[in-house]
């Protein structure tokens, strides 16, 4: 006779690692996939599908991948993943953005402590370019790889690269359409001025942070003043300011045409502020004696001749609408070289557009500017004032009654995003994009409303970026980028032609935009048809680059409109928010420019990286966590769990904690599964399907299933339902919500733990047993088709097991379908009678807890349940058809019912009656021997009995 008893229990058997060890194993699958070929396989598999485009937005090759973008990339591709679960063909070209100053900055700063960086000739920008496109490449193959370690399925082969000829061709050509059109002038106005950088900025190019600059309030005299002021002491306008550099650019002092001022008389001189600032001035130029005077109309100072403080020149009084009384004193120094706003109001009264400073940000002698300040630079860097600011500031000290008030004012101020210094607004002769011109404007806003945006906001907010920008500075003095084909006669008359910008374009798609910088005019001219009144002349090449926003702005013409498995416009742009300044908005500027129609059909945008403090996170401020570190550490799976958990629309907080956290919903998730596999050891391949059953043969078998089993597949129908809704909204964070709430809740607390005594104890064919393991393979099916797009490790090695591979299978589960509710699975009225039989386990869980602490019981296998109710309440009548059922349900070895007068539901716990089975250790009111284990419960020697003579059994479905 033997006692081991467990040795007849159905245990779980699987080989299913219980621990992940992502780390390892991922890469494994990664290998696997490549060597099926994974990717074409699923691009086979839809071949007859409906076609779905998600454009990548091309990312700098200028570093390692950060979290920012794994957060991007991953997102993608459960999109694509999911997709293509539907039966839906998704090809997906990766791409990246090469040219621009982010890579050329960090090759200059090499070449230069290399000192290998010369004067700008065509040979040394040769030289910058080619070692600008090996960095480049570095990085692209770097970042490839990163990328596939995250699980990112793609067309590698097919990726896009900016620098590619052909992409830069169809640059030159999108451009040539912009000229066509009229669109592209030059023009000398301010524009974003990176002095490390030495070149424009885009405003994509432009962040703002904190910023301490001088506060002054200085007095323009003025020695002639007209009827009707009265001021008997000196008069002047004071003007305040926090560029004190640009004073010697000045050119007028602006008042709002609708405000007062008022003359402040002091013991020494008469001030004319506005009436609203004139407290405020006297306070905080302590102006003790101070006395209020005349007022007079903004109106009626047009004209007033004014004089700057320290240079011989006059400052006339102008009008201007933007003037306000928030701060300063309500009288604007105008500089039109140096300001938006002063440029403007420089064109409506014809002052000079002065500039005196050169590219690397100091003053040049140019015959204006004081000896004592030529070749001071006008940068500040890390909170230190600038040279130029401290000498201005000297000389008006010098002088009597002129700088009234100095302070510091720390403010938010435009800096360059890849030095991280302030900009300044200059102004030079630059190419721009005539963003009003024709309408092309309100084109551009009315396609917005023919986009979906998600999150909904996004629209206000492309929408409000597209309103206010002014017009497009599109030329960059940087040798890195797509040459802008303008040429120069003899007397600087630009050529700017669409039908020469074309041949050129031809030639670039032969030999790449290196051609511009390594041959002369005359050889990139020859054979190309010039204007008429450009023939014969003696013609320069022009030396600026494309803004690299139009570069990226025309990958949907470069890639989507090139290739014949892709489809314009995209069905999906997906970037971070910063993008409805950048990319989001290039390429609608240029797709409804060139093509009339926005570039995509739908735009999803996501937030930052951001610390628990809530700050962004970047490896710039010193504390970032890195993609590299995570993997190492956690794996790609817990990666792609935490992106799919938040709310990515929001920004999306990372921690090493959040991650630990993480790894017990994780856990979960693959515990389920592994409890699954586990208890499907012996359940046969199925075998007459439903795929190949009739209707009423299937409905026939999930009807035969036990109610239990009919509601946990009921409850699958709806998770089915639930979480595709969920993915498609792209709602990710209610895609794991939903499945580990499943899991935790309906299976692990509830169904699992029911099943686990007649898994176990049972024969290995009882109807019930091969009812529950029915259910069982369906729901794991679904679970990991679900999970699939998230998971994308993790459901594949378990889909292996799945499909008794020791190790890995030539299928994949992203070679499956999605899964769709079957109709017999949906059991309502089953399941509306089983979920309330579970509210009353719920209260015989709590009648077990005082049991437990009083140590009566043990497990709840050790009790009995007596339940009393009026015979008419609806649950206990629903408690009497289940009554042989309750036990299991409730996990426990006995329940009584007893009809009573009570109206509610009465449940009492006790210890249970009888002698405990050492096998399935519920207890009953008698053992019965057996000849080889002994004493048993009557139920599992009929268990034990049935399994001497087992027979391969078959599936109920």
């Amino acid at each position: 006779m033997s006692n081991d008893l467990s040795a007849t229990l159905n245990l779980p058997q699987t080989s299913f690692p219980m621990r992940a060890n992502l780390v390892e194993r991922e890469p494994q699958r990664l290998a696997h996939w490549e060597s099926i070929d994974l990717y074409k396989r699923i691009q086979h598999k839809n071949a007859a599908g409906p076609r779905f485009i998600l454009h990548d937005g091309p990312p700098f090759t200028n570093g390692d991948i950060h979290l920012g973008h794994a957060l991007n990339k991953i997102l993608k591709d459960v999109i694509l993943r999911y997709k293509t679960l539907r039966g839906i063909r998704a090809p997906f070209h990766p791409g990246w953005d090469c040219h621009g100053l982010p890579i050329e900055y960090q090759v200059m700063r090499k070449l230069q402590r290399t000192k290998s960086v010369g004067p700008q000739t065509d040979a040394s920008k040769l030289e910058t370019r080619r070692a600008c496109a090996d960095y480049a490449c570095k990085y692209i193959e770097r970042q490839r790889s990163q990328f596939q370690r995250l699980g990112i399925l793609a067309d590698w082969s097919q990726e896009y690269r900016t620098l590619d000829p052909a992409y830069e061709a169809e640059i030159l050509r999108t451009f040539a359409v912009f000229v066509e059109k009229g669109l592209i002038y030059r023009s000398k106005k301010p524009v974003y001025w990176s002095i490390p950088c030495a070149t424009a900025l885009a405003e994509a190019e432009i962040e703002y942070h904190p910023h301490t600059t001088p506060s002054i309030w200085v007095a323009f005299p003025i020695p002639e003043p007209t009827d009707p002021f009265t001021a008997t002491a000196p008069l002047s306008i004071v003007i305040w300011t926090t560029t004190p550099w640009t004073l010697p650019a000045n050119q007028a002092v602006a008042v709002h045409p609708k405000l007062d001022y008022v003359e402040v008389h002091s013991r020494k001189a008469t001030y004319l502020v506005a009436v609203d600032r004139a407290e405020a001035f006297i306070k905080t130029c302590a102006l003790e004696d101070a006395t209020l005077g005349p007022k007079h109309s903004g109106q009626s100072l047009e004209g007033l001749q004014a004089r700057h403080p320290f240079l011989d020149r006059a400052s006339p009084i102008v009008l201007a609408d933007y003037v306000t009384t928030e701060t300063g004193t309500g009288c604007v120094h105008i500089a039109p070289g140096h300001g938006r706003d002063d440029y403007l109001t420089g064109l409506d009264y014809k002052l000079d557009v002065y500039s005196p400073i050169d590219d690397q940000g100091r003053y040049i002698d140019d015959g204006q500017i004081p000896d004592d300040l030529v070749g001071l630079s006008v940068l500040e860097v890390q909170g230190k004032p600038s040279l130029a600011n401290q000498k201005v500031l000297e000389k008006l000290r010098a002088l009597p009654d002129v700088l009234l008030k100095t302070e510091t004012l720390e403010h938010s101020y435009p800096h360059c995003w890849r030095s991280k210094t302030p900009v300044i607004f200059r102004s030079l002769d630059q190419w721009f994009v005539a963003l009003d011109k024709d309408g092309i404007r309100d084109q551009v806003l009315n396609a917005i409303g023919d986009v979906r945006w998600i999150p909904h906001w996004g629209e206000n907010r492309i929408r409000s970026a597209i309103a206010s920008r002014p017009d497009w500075c599109i030329s960059r003095q940087r040798s890195w980028g797509v040459p802008l084909p303008a040429f120069y006669d003899e007397e600087g008359t630009p050529l700017l032609d669409a039908g020469v910008i074309r041949a050129v374009a031809d030639k670039v798609a032969l030999h790449g935009a290196d051609l511009w910088f390594s041959q002369s005019t005359d050889q990139l001219l020859d054979g190309v048809s010039l204007p008429d009144a450009f023939r014969g002349k003696k013609l320069v090449k022009g030396a600026d680059t494309l803004d690299v926003w139009i570069d990226s702005g025309c990958s949907h013409r470069a890639v989507l409109r090139q290739h014949k498995e892709l489809t314009w416009p995209a069905d999906l742009y997906l970037e971070g928010s910063d993008q409805h300044r950048g990319w989001f908005q290039s390429s609608l500027w240029t797709a409804v420019a060139v093509d009339g129609t926005p570039p995509y059909k739908t735009v999803l945008t996501h937030g930052f990286i951001v610390g628990e403090d809530g700050k962004k996170m970047s490896k710039s401020h010193g504390k970032a966590l890195t993609v590299e570190t995570l993997i190492k550490k956690f794996g790609v799976d817990l990666i792609r769990l935490w992106i799919c958990s938040a709310d990515y629309r929001a920004d999306v907080v990372a921690s090493e904690d959040l991650f630990k956290n993480l790894s017990q919903t994780y856990r979960t998730l693959r515990n389920t599964l592994r409890f699954q596999l586990g208890n499907l050891y012996d359940f046969p391949d199925f075998v007459g399907t439903s795929d190949n059953m009739s209707s009423e043969e299937t409905n026939s078998s999930a009807m035969s299933l036990d109610a239990i089993d009919q509601w946990a597949l009921h409850k699958t129908a709806e998770l089915i339902t639930e979480v595709t809704d969920a993915y498609e909204s792209y709602a990710f964070h209610k895609v794991v919500q939903l499945l580990n709430k499943f899991c935790t809740v309906t299976l692990s607390a509830t169904y699992h733990d029911i099943l686990k005594d007649r898994l176990y104890t049972l024969a290995p064919d009882d109807p019930l047993r091969r009812s529950s393991q029915t259910a069982l393979y369906k729901i794991q099916d679904v679970l990991l088709r679900l999970l699939a797009p998230i998971l994308c490790f993790t459901t594949d090695e378990a889909y292996t097991y799945r499909c008794r591979a020791t190790d890995f299978t030539d299928s994949s589960i992203f070679l499956e379908n999605w899964p769709d509710p079957e109709p017999q699975w949906l059991s309502p009225q089953t399941t509306k009678e089983i979920d309330k039989l579970l509210e009353v386990r719920q209260a015989v869980n709590e009648s077990l807890e005082p049991l437990r602490k009083e140590k009566i019981i043990g497990q709840s296998l050790d009790a009995q349940i007596h339940i009393a109710a009026d015979a008419a309440n609806p649950t206990f009548q629903l408690l009497v058809k289940y009554q042989d059922k309750l036990p299991e349900l409730f996990i426990v070895s006995q329940v009584t019912l007893n009809s009573t007068s009570e109206a509610d539901l009465q449940v009492t716990a006790k210890h249970a009656d009888g002698v405990r089975c050492p096998r399935s250790w519920r207890w009953v009111p008698k053992l019965e021997s057996t000849q080889e284990w002994g004493e048993v419960s009557p139920r599992c020697k009929k268990a034990l009995e049935a399994s001497r003579n087992l027979k391969t059994p078959k599936s109920l479905t």
